[in-house]
């Protein structure tokens, strides 16, 4: 499989140079990375070409880098079950910068933006219905991200009094502890039950 990826890279970079900026086979998948305004053109190619032939939208997702200038990769997976091979086609994006939505070419790909918009903040340009899909629709930030809290900014819960869904600020049994575990591990002062009597 993996001779076939590379032979797919090479006829993508034969063909459709000026449409991404890396091609990389690695652990026999070819992960392509373009740019947002590539993205349309390049998605197009792969389900159109007849050596690619990429008709199928397996899933769209965000991965977020909080490092890096463009905070986002937003990724495409795609499938040809004409050539039995699958491709990855990676796409850098900012934190306020929209990328092009992809329904015109897969209309698959509607919840698969929403959810991306939904849990990342990640924006798409010409969705048809671009709102939040997994979560309430007063919900504050996106769950996805690495800075977004743990334990959330606000409880939701039903109460059985009210009978109806209240949000409460989130109050912790605990008080949030930092754990640093790169110290070493300095144990007890006590003797825990069963270690008293070894020696």
């Amino acid at each position: 499989m993996s001779a076939a990826m590379e032979d797919l890279a090479s006829y993508l970079k034969e063909n459709r140079e000026n449409l991404f900026e890396t091609a990389m086979v690695t652990y026999g998948e070819l992960t392509v990375t373009t740019s947002i305004e590539n993205i349309v053109p390049l998605i197009t190619f792969l389900r159109d070409d007849v050596q690619c032939r990429f008709v199928n939208l397996t899933d769209i997702c965000g991965v977020d880098w909080p490092g890096r200038a463009r905070r986002f990769d937003v990724v495409y997976h795609l499938l040809s079950p004409y050539q039995n091979q699958r491709i990855r086609v990676k796409v850098p994006v900012g934190e306020d910068e929209p990328i092009a939505s992809v329904t015109g070419i897969f209309p698959g790909a509607d919840w698969f933006e929403r959810e991306a918009y939904d849990l990342y903040g990640i924006l798409f340009t010409g969705h048809p219905d671009l709102r939040r899909i997994l979560t309430d629709y007063g919900f504050e930030g996106y769950p996805m991200r690495k800075d977004f809290p743990l334990t959330g900014f606000v409880e939701v819960r039903y109460d059985d009094v009210a009978k109806r869904v209240v949000y409460e600020p989130v109050e912790l049994k605990q008080e949030f502890r930092s754990f640093d575990f790169l110290s070493p591990w300095e144990g007890t002062d006590y003797v825990l039950p069963g270690d008293e009597k070894a020696e």
